[in-house]
């Protein structure tokens, strides 16, 4: 198995540097961390990537039955890094990609030294006290819809889900993303995003973590990086002066500044 080929690995940066791996979420792909790359290229030596089924990945070597649990994800981090021969990985991973990142580092903790989780959330549901944003109706009708009509669904959330309606651009953006992406496979990953719960992993991570969410998210809300933060031992969060799920996007260069200072920061939890 070619792995490089298969999720569309592209190293970047100082050979020697330290390692950071971006790890993109749902309906994207690694184009979606280009304005957040050339500074950390300065000082890292940068991994990008594709989940299997996203952006120009292998779609070949997609598999329902692998990729219908996080499980799958964490699994294509974790070959990448075993191809690539890394260890004291910093972990940066967008929306439910940072979930996929805790099970890896739980599998495999010796590949991994710090963990970034951007906009993450560990249940999309609520669950008694527990407030993740959506009830159990919201997701089943989010998920029917997007079963239903895709590319719909694709250009009526995408919008939503950026926020930041005075620039259109960015919805836009987001809604060609999605629908770049194949509808079956995507419905997949959907499901298994929007149904998942890994809030019992969290206390399992033992390497510094950063929580970073914005101010104003309609996918994972106030509350949630605060629950996230709560359960991570020795983590920290910081709200970012940013509207929407996407703040390496619209807010650049606040992202960008949380992550570099978080990595030049202390080593130990």
């Amino acid at each position: 198995m070619d792995v490089q080929r298969r999720n569309n690995v592209r190293v970047t940066g100082r050979p020697d540097g330290p390692v950071v791996m971006l790890a993109h979420g749902f309906g994207c792909d690694q184009n979606m961390w280009r304005l957040v790359v050339p500074a950390l290229a300065e000082q890292y030596r940068v991994v990008l990537f594709d989940y299997v089924g996203s952006g120009r990945s292998d779609t070949s070597s997609w598999s329902r039955e692998r990729y219908a649990s996080l499980e799958g994800y964490a699994q294509d981090v974790l070959e990448i890094c075993r191809e690539l021969d890394l260890r004291e990985v910093a972990f940066v991973g967008h929306s439910v990609s940072a979930m996929a990142g805790v099970l890896a580092c739980v599998a495999e903790p010796e590949r991994f030294g710090r963990m970034v989780m951007v906009c993450p959330s560990p249940r999309y549901i609520d669950d008694g006290e527990y407030r993740g944003g959506f009830s159990e109706e919201d997701i089943g009708e989010l998920l029917d819809s997007l079963d239903s009509n895709y590319l719909g669904w694709s250009a009526t959330m995408a919008p939503v889900i950026m926020a930041n309606p005075e620039r259109p651009e960015l919805g836009q953006e987001l809604t060609n993303s999605f629908c770049a992406t194949d509808p079956d496979m995507a419905r997949v990953f959907a499901h298994t995003t929007f149904l998942s719960d890994t809030r019992a992993d969290l206390d399992k991570v033992r390497v510094p973590t950063l929580v970073l969410e914005c101010s104003h998210d309609v996918i994972a809300p106030r509350g949630v990086g605060a629950f996230v933060q709560a359960s991570v031992p020795g983590s920290r969060l910081v709200t970012l002066d940013a509207t929407g799920h996407c703040p390496q996007l619209s807010a650049p260069e606040a992202t960008r500044q949380a992550i570099l200072s978080f990595l030049g920061g202390p080593r130990d939890v």
